[in-house]
């Protein structure tokens, strides 16, 4: 990839250049997740019907539209980690294995979906997170706490949904980004649209090198590359009586990682996943609603220095009615069947495993003046484990005009993976499944001068928790606790906003009474700048405090970064944009790695870009 970048290219000047020739001085940013627009956003999670995030009976976040567009090169993983409630823990920089511990509970107790698909990986429970585009994702919602009446059984710790785009207008354009570390992503795409009849195509490439992965020092290469590269389309109608859409994207590649070998040689992969989604929408009445989704997830992973590999498929079909049976009421009732398929070959080891679970919901909204509620059940039929079943409970309250408080009550359950039931190096036949009950309340309150707070408290009691002691075989621990808190406070005054959140929990091991591994207790995430249609300057942190891991002679430290970004409109065909991630070019460590060394971050990321549109 030399061609992308000469020995001469110092981007880290040239952001600088362009920031100048924009008229800003230097300062700081990262991804801002505060409604620079004031409005209370749209979402979509919380009861798979669109409502205003101020009205759902949890705590929501919401990554905007404008986060997103700031910088293509931004992966999954660093998005996510602008939530204070979430530690990504990531083995090295771009394109390295990403788990993601929300609220402190484990990576595979968060469910990833992407229009309603499950991008958890079947064999695994976790989703493929640095292997995940995001070019035509519109906005991400993390719905924190239980979820699973109405998404089964992975959503103890909460939800993550990645909402994509839908073509409203015509509109071609092309985006070039090019950083440090011979870095560049193109996107190139056009939308039509005319009387509720829309197309969408994307297409998106790709590459990095000279990522850090760990701290050790060897004769081999201590960086690794990343490419990427793939395409999305998608088409249907919206109208007022029915919908229809049909989503397809492909996205393959190649990474190298570090596996363990004695050398500290990186090895490498190839890696493709696909999704293919149809849903409908028909409005038999003004008050009865019928939905349908069928999908399919593909997400493969083949080793080049050996024969192992990972193949998963997760196939799922949804039916679910809307009545609105009172002006204020609303049933929702569906059933979702779904097969998740591996065929894994580990270490010389193969297995061929599928499982089949149909669940069964119902529930309840009532959407007064003041008092929202929402309450379920949910009966999960899983051949391997028999049947389940979960609740919740939910409602906010409009206590004055400016305050509302809620409360969450909910159960859930995670069935053992099929790597952790079958995989060759601590897998565990005899494991039973994970059970969960959270509770939660919270406070949201509008103060004068532009300013918003709030805060909340949740406890989470998981009972035979999966876990491995030093990397031993995989057992159910008796009983894991997670207890914390959340505060955030925000102010937006015309162009200028700023927002600070903090998150604290304390992750227990009620067995040993230690911390769970890999779980900071305290994150704090501070943003700050100035956004309107023209231009745009902004700044943001993002610090963690210490945590244990599996050895417990090591302790993963503490840590903070700061990221800049900036952009100007010239004028309506053409953007130009600057992004500074890491700025200080901390080389923290993510997770400890063996024999002392760590994991550590990609370092240092500035690049520049240009959006051409028509």
């Amino acid at each position: 990839m030399e061609h992308v970048m000469s020995k001469s290219f110092q981007p880290t000047r040239l952001v600088g250049a362009i920031a100048i020739a924009m008229g800003f001085s230097p300062v700081i940013f990262a991804e801002d997740t505060m409604n620079v627009t004031q409005l209370d956003p749209i979402v979509v999670t919380a009861s798979k019907s669109a409502e205003k995030a101020s009205e759902v009976p949890a705590r929501i976040n919401i990554i905007e539209p404008k986060v997103l567009e700031q910088s293509p090169i931004a992966s999954l993983p660093q998005l996510l980690q602008t939530d204070a409630s979430i530690n990504m823990v990531q083995s090295g920089g771009m394109g390295q294995l990403a788990e993601i511990y929300l609220r402190g509970t484990e990576s595979d107790h968060t469910l990833v979906l992407r229009d309603g698909i499950r991008l958890n990986n079947a064999s695994s429970g976790t989703a493929s997170l640095a292997f995940i585009d995001t070019t035509d994702i519109k906005q991400i919602e993390v719905l924190k706490g239980p979820a699973s009446v109405l998404y089964g059984t992975d959503a103890i710790g909460g939800v993550i949904q990645l909402v994509s785009k839908t073509p409203e207008k015509n509109r071609a354009f092309i985006t070039g980004e090019i950083g440090e570390n011979k870095t560049y992503k193109s996107v190139i795409g056009a939308d039509l649209y005319e009387d509720g009849f829309y197309a969408q195509i994307r297409g998106q490439r790709l590459e990095s090198d000279a990522t850090k992965v760990t701290n050790q020092k060897t004769n081999s290469s201590d960086t690794a590359s990343f490419d990427q590269k793939g395409f999305s389309t998608k088409f249907g109608v919206e109208q007022k009586d029915y919908g229809i859409s049909v989503d397809y994207s492909h996205n393959e590649g190649s990474s190298l990682y570090d596996a363990y070998t004695f050398n500290g040689a990186l090895l490498k992969q190839d890696f493709e996943n696909e999704i293919i989604n149809l849903r409908s929408r028909l409005n038999v009445t003004d008050n009865l609603e019928l939905n349908t989704r069928l999908s399919q997830f593909k997400d493969e992973v083949n080793q080049k220095d050996s024969t192992d590999f990972v193949h998963s498929k997760t196939q799922e079909v949804e039916l679910y009615s809307k009545w609105k049976f009172l002006p204020q009421q609303t049933l929702l009732v569906g059933a979702t069947h779904r097969t998740l398929d591996g065929d894994i070959l580990s270490y010389g080891a193969p297995y061929n495993e599928n499982v089949d679970s149909t669940g069964y919901y119902l529930q309840h909204q009532f959407n007064g003046d003041r008092l929202n509620t929402q309450a379920g059940v949910r009966i999960e039929d899983n051949e391997k484990y028999g049947s389940h079943t979960v609740g919740q409970i939910a409602a906010r309250y409009q206590l004055l005009d400016k305050t509302s408080i809620y409360t969450n009550i909910g159960t859930a359950f995670k069935s053992p993976t099929l790597n952790e039931l079958f995989n060759s190096w601590n897998g565990n036949p005899d494991l039973k499944p994970e059970e969960s009950t959270s509770y939660e309340i919270g406070i949201d309150q509008t103060l004068p001068a532009g300013f918003k707070t709030g805060l909340s408290a949740y406890y989470t009691e998981v009972e035979d928790l999966i876990g491995s002691v030093n990397f031993g075989k995989l057992t159910n621990i008796n009983k894991a606790t997670y207890q914390g808190g959340e505060f955030y406070v925000g102010w937006q005054k015309d162009d200028l906003f700023a927002k600070a959140t903090y998150s604290y929990v304390k992750p227990e091991n009620e067995e040993t009474h230690q911390d769970l591994n890999r779980r900071p207790r305290q994150g704090l995430t501070l943003t700050t700048g100035l956004q309107n249609e023209v231009y745009g300057i902004s700044a943001s942190l993002v610090a963690k405090s210490k945590s244990k891991d599996w050895d417990s002679n090591y302790k993963n430290p503490g840590y903070a970064t700061v990221d800049i970004n900036a952009y100007w409109n010239m004028n309506p065909h053409i953007k130009l944009f600057t992004n500074i991630q890491n700025i200080g070019d901390v080389d923290y460590k993510t997770a400890y790695q063996d024999q002392g060394y760590y994991y550590v971050n990609g370092g240092r990321l500035a690049s520049a870009g240009v959006t051409l549109s028509y």
